[in-house]
């Protein structure tokens, strides 16, 4: 809504709203009551006259000339009905009460049936406003016109003030109303206090975790945070490792290359130097395999990747380095289907896994991505010699490598290992003679 700020409060906000909706709601309320109380007083009066035409008129046809005439004259009519009545039979007229023969008497000169309403000039004489029920019929061969009428002063304002009373009513229920409404909303929003005082508590370092007893709507919003903050711990602490190990690792075997080079006494043999490339090629190692872990971004609110289009591009590369191995995508996803995984560490997962399967296949590789129980399934095939069943677990071990004839340092599948620990994800070998390594990769979304 335009007139309503984003950025006020939102107690104010529903103050802005829920006020004049609760004002004009029961204004409405009291209007329809004053019509609806209009129109059934009137249908009630109409019911009436109608029924007293109709026992006049029953009366009239079982009565002779002079008995019509008692009826036209008495007071029966008037004692038990209370209204007032005019009767044209013939040329003849009759009318009681008196006072109300001035404004009912030229009712009788037209014979159309229906209802009439008419306001008399003197309200003395008759009723100031009333209403009238007129029926034209044929009683013995003349016609005959009846006019029952009532008066609706005292009906009006017996009704003005039963409406008056309920507009009392309703004020006195508004302003309850309005009371309930703004402790409904002081109370519903002591959460969005609570949930400030611990941010409050995360800053100034009080808590390291939001830990608030909040309502469903604000717990997407709390484990997120906390989300955020696990990560960025998870970062620190990652970096600090990784500093912590690449100094231990690195600092001994550069002391000892320097000292060899800095003795200009001792000539470098081919054994020397064999070993002095060993160490370089070991801190070289170490420095990719920190270097690639520091990378690692982690869950993140707001990335997400697509692992079809990033698997395509992956496929489309590796063929190039693997010419003569046959790679293949299996999937049902469409290429515009997102995961919450960072690209790079979704980018990491297959390019080691596929860059294995390249290495190790004879000929074929698939990749197969699905979904299934709100997890992304990655699978990787290769038709390689496998592994043996005993050795499976041991697959990502840091450093581990299985066979020394093969390119690598045996960091790519412990790099997937550790990139699937911080989304809380799995990944399985299963291997058979003759049908190559399967990897299977379980990526759940964040939260789940």
């Amino acid at each position: 809504m335009p007139w309503i700020n984003p950025r006020r409060s939102i107690r104010k906000s529903l103050l802005t709203l829920l006020l004049p909706a609760a004002i004009a709601l029961m204004i409405a309320a009291w209007i329809v009551h004053g019509l609806l109380l209009e129109r059934m007083a009137r249908g009630f009066v109409e019911d009436r006259l109608q029924d007293e035409v109709s026992f006049l008129e029953h009366q009239l046809r079982q009565s002779g000339p002079q008995e019509i005439r008692d009826i036209a004259e008495g007071d029966y009519f008037e004692e038990v009905f209370h209204h007032a009545f005019a009767l044209r039979t013939g040329s003849q007229i009759h009318s009681s009460p008196a006072q109300w023969s001035r404004a009912l008497e030229p009712l009788l000169k037209e014979t159309e049936t229906g209802f009439v309403r008419r306001t008399t000039p003197e309200p003395t004489a008759s009723g100031a406003e009333f209403l009238a029920y007129r029926k034209a019929l044929t009683l013995n061969g003349e016609p005959v016109v009846i006019v029952v009428a009532e008066d609706l002063t005292n009906l009006q304002q017996s009704q003005q003030e039963l409406h008056l009373w309920t507009g009392i009513v309703s004020a006195i229920l508004l302003t309850l109303l309005i009371l309930a409404i703004w402790l409904a909303i002081r109370w519903s929003l002591r959460s969005v206090s609570r949930l400030q005082q611990g941010l409050t508590a995360l800053q100034t370092g009080t808590s390291n975790r939001l830990d608030v007893d909040a309502p469903a709507e604000f717990q997407p919003l709390i484990s997120q945070l906390n989300q955020l903050l696990d990560t960025l711990d998870q970062r620190l602490t990652r970096s600090r490792d990784a500093l912590a190990n690449l100094s231990h690792s690195v600092k001994t075997p550069v002391s000892a290359i320097r000292q060899v080079l800095e003795d200009d006494t001792r000539a470098l043999d081919p054994d020397m130097r064999q070993q002095l490339a060993q160490r370089l090629s070991d801190i070289d190692r170490q420095l990719e395999s920190e270097m690639r872990r520091s990378r690692f971004a982690g869950p993140q609110a707001g990335k997400a990747a697509q692992p079809v289009s990033q698997a395509r591009d992956l496929l489309w590369m590796l063929g190039r380095l693997y010419p003569d191995k046959n790679f293949e995508l299996e999937t049902e996803l469409g290429p515009e289907t997102r995961w919450p995984v960072e690209e790079h560490d979704l980018n990491e997962i297959l390019g080691n896994l596929l860059d294995n399967a390249g290495k190790w296949a004879s000929h074929q590789i698939s990749l197969n991505l699905s979904r299934e129980d709100n997890q992304l399934m990655l699978e990787v095939r290769d038709d390689g010699p496998g592994v043996a069943p005993e050795k499976l677990d041991t697959l990502g071990t840091r450093g581990l490598r299985l066979d020394e004839q093969t390119p690598g340092h045996g960091l790519g599948l412990a790099i997937v290992r550790d990139i699937l620990a911080g989304y809380g994800g799995t990944l399985q070998f299963t291997s058979a003679p003759a049908q190559g390594l399967v990897a299977l990769v379980k990526l759940p979304r964040a939260g789940e």
